[in-house]
């Protein structure tokens, strides 16, 4: 089966279903010097599914490259990327996920951030964090939109063409429809608020999840486990 709003896989019917029909991707877009740490929270739940509403079924995830060429993270990982920026379509992808990284100056991410303006502007979903919020800020992307970052004025210091400050948010975490920022601490609540943009979790078990991870205090990993018995 395929969960139309969100283009879930349900590995068990893979087989069955033609491939054109239900292949949604959270796609990835991978860098030298991406903080391969940023994005560790929600890439793992998407693509291993463990906390689905619905069990089986997953978010396939996906590394985009501005060329085939592997990259090096910030933490020494090498990445070799499954696809290039013109493969992604709006029909193919769930949400786009854009890490931090200190080379997004680089001319050869700007395909990157036309692909993003291009998806935005069809109601594709992306999700930027840290640095990936300073290359959209410079590219006037959220000139006229909430969002937040690491600070207004580190827009300011980092993005000549930045004009958005109006409608910057002193937040933690800002979503505005279908575009998610936050800072560099907010790993976690990006992956907080994908899962819930997406409707993947059941409320119940989000709230656990967040609760569990974010304090480690045991009595959520309980009432995360009591969510998945429910679940069944």
């Amino acid at each position: 089966m395929l969960n139309v709003y969100t283009g879930v896989v349900h590995d068990t019917q893979l087989q069955r279903i033609p491939k054109e029909d239900f292949m949604k991707y959270a796609y990835v877009y991978v860098l030298d010097t991406m903080a391969d740490w940023e994005l560790g929270w929600v890439t793992a739940q998407l693509n291993s599914g463990q906390y689905f509403k619905i069990p089986g079924s997953r978010l396939p995830v996906r590394t985009v490259g501005a060329s085939k060429r592997s990259i090096t993270t910030m933490g020494g990982m090498t990445v070799l990327p499954d696809l290039t920026v013109d493969e992604i379509t709006h029909d193919t992808s769930a949400i786009l996920l854009l890490p931090g990284a200190n080379t997004w100056t680089n001319p050869e991410h700007l395909p990157m951030i036309e692909k993003t303006k291009e998806l935005l502007e069809q109601g594709g979903r992306v999700a930027a964090i840290c640095g990936a919020t300073a290359a959209l800020a410079d590219s006037g992307l959220l000139d006229h939109r909430p969002h937040t970052s690491n600070g207004l004025e580190y827009l300011n210091l980092f993005c000549p063409s930045y004009r958005g400050s109006a409608h910057y948010r002193d937040e933690k975490v800002v979503s505005d429809g279908n575009l998610i920022t936050t800072g560099a601490t907010g790993g976690l609540l990006l992956a907080r608020e994908v899962i819930a943009m997406l409707d993947l979790f059941t409320e119940e078990t989000l709230e656990a999840w967040y609760n569990y991870f974010n304090t480690g205090e045991e009595r959520h990993f309980y009432a995360l486990m009591e969510t998945m018995q429910a679940r069944t």
